[in-house]
């Protein structure tokens, strides 16, 4: 059988690959997951199409790994879609599954009372969300205005580049579940960061998360399936 190592690795493979066009990204178009789309003429059906590829993408390659999580991230961090697995982690913290709409995610990290104080590791998180927010709120006014309404950190310098993987510790009446937090973005070319959709992956990290996760999910299975 792999290690936990092993299956969190080939599974953040399976999850986050993006393959990009041959000769770089071009600025007139959206690059998502190899196809190139048309020019923009509509940014608002185009990014409808997003969207839904997108959520294709959770449907289709994440679904299936019943113990990781996909959340589908609007360029101002609202959640516009989420899997199933999602469902279940929020289930074990004591949150509605209903909670998850018209829930914005930088939201529920910065704020006191939010996902935030479930994370053992939560200032380091906190830390490395208004950091990422930051940087791009640099092209996005709206997500400006909504981190200058947020709780600051501690720490407020900016590191030279974001760290690829982020391990989050989640505090739950089952003991502490681990994860392994990244990143999937579709395409952010300077004159469309508006418009720009990311997937935030959240792998176990190690047997005891794998265990947990996957026995909550035939739980919930068992209702719904």
């Amino acid at each position: 059988m792999p290690s936990v190592g092993a299956r969190a690795f080939c599974l953040l493979l399976r999850c986050s690959k993006v393959s990009r066009r041959k000769g770089g990204t071009h600025s007139s178009h959206y690059l998502i997951n190899g196809y190139v789309l048309s020019q923009i003429q509509h940014p608002g059906r185009q990014l409808g199409r997003l969207r839904e590829q997108a959520r294709s993408h959770i449907d289709l390659r994440c679904s299936a790994h019943t113990n990781a999580q996909a959340i589908l991230l609007g360029s101002q961090w609202d959640v516009l879609a989420a899997n199933a697995s999602t469902g279940v982690l929020f289930e074990l913290l004591g949150i509605p599954t209903r909670a998850t709409e018209g829930l914005n995610l930088l939201t529920t990290l910065l704020q006191p009372a939010g996902l935030g104080d479930h994370l053992i590791n939560a200032e380091e998180i906190r830390t490395l969300a208004w950091q990422r927010a930051t940087r791009e709120s640099l092209g996005n006014p709206g997500l400006a205005a909504l981190l200058a309404s947020l709780p600051t950190p501690a720490s407020t310098e900016l590191p030279e580049q974001m760290p690829p993987l982020v391990l989050t510790r989640i505090r739950t009446p089952q003991g502490e579940l681990s994860f392994l937090s990244t990143l999937t973005t579709f395409g952010m070319p300077q004159d469309i960061t508006l418009t720009s959709l990311r997937i935030e992956h959240l792998i176990p990290a190690d047997e005891a998360t794998w265990q947990v996760m996957r026995g909550a999910y035939a739980d919930y299975a068992a209702l719904v399936l």
